[in-house]
């Protein structure tokens, strides 16, 4: 495993072995039947290029009512729990006994893409944001905490896990693109991001 620090981005390059990433997509398998992923809306009405679900006590939504977490599926169904190996590389990677409210489920199919953002839609900025790479290769793009500026560019391959926290907290990020089927461990192809969030 490798530790790289930019912009206050810990990547942890091939954190996740082989194993643990198929453990991983099996636990993920029931969250996905129960909970199954959609394309949301910006408030703006247009359609977001990535299908995304949650897991655990509250989801995060798109809509035009704006951007926000919620208790429900759209289809108004409670979330399914966090898979226990989701919690256990939490624990890990954080050392934090606080627990996260929710875990964002991205699927990037073919020539699907993520425009530099903030994750703000939380209470308290000061809990990390953990980020699981399963999947084809994704372009992680790296901005600052103000729009505009100079960016850096990382790719993140499947195992790779990021901890955002500290001043990077509020940097924009985004994916530019993904390598589609440049992996094995989806039979379709394509990439799933899990992202971690205490939201209260």
């Amino acid at each position: 495993m490798t530790r790289l620090v930019i912009r206050g981005f810990v990547v942890l390059k091939s954190h996740l072995s082989p194993e643990a990433q198929s453990e991983l997509i099996e636990a993920l398998r029931p969250v996905l039947k129960a909970a199954p992923p959609f394309f949301p809306t910006t408030p703006s009405g247009k359609p977001m290029s990535v299908r995304m679900t949650s897991a655990g006590r509250l989801g995060w939504l798109s809509d035009k009512s704006g951007y926000r977490y919620g208790p429900q599926h759209p289809k108004g169904i409670d979330w399914p729990a966090i898979p226990a190996p989701i919690l256990r590389l939490w624990d890990e990677v954080t050392g934090l006994d606080r627990r996260p409210d929710s875990c964002l489920i991205n699927y990037y199919g073919e020539g699907a893409r993520m425009g530099l953002h903030q994750d703000k839609d939380e209470a308290d900025f000061s809990w990390p944001v953990v980020s699981v790479s399963l999947g084809d290769d994704g372009l992680l793009r790296i901005g600052n905490p103000t729009r505009g500026g100079k960016t850096e560019s990382i790719w993140l391959s499947s195992g790779d896990v990021v901890v955002m926290g500290g001043p990077a907290r509020l940097s924009y990020h985004g994916v530019d693109r993904i390598r589609f089927k440049s992996s094995r461990l989806l039979p379709k192809g394509g990439r799933l991001n899990l992202t971690l969030r205490v939201v209260e």
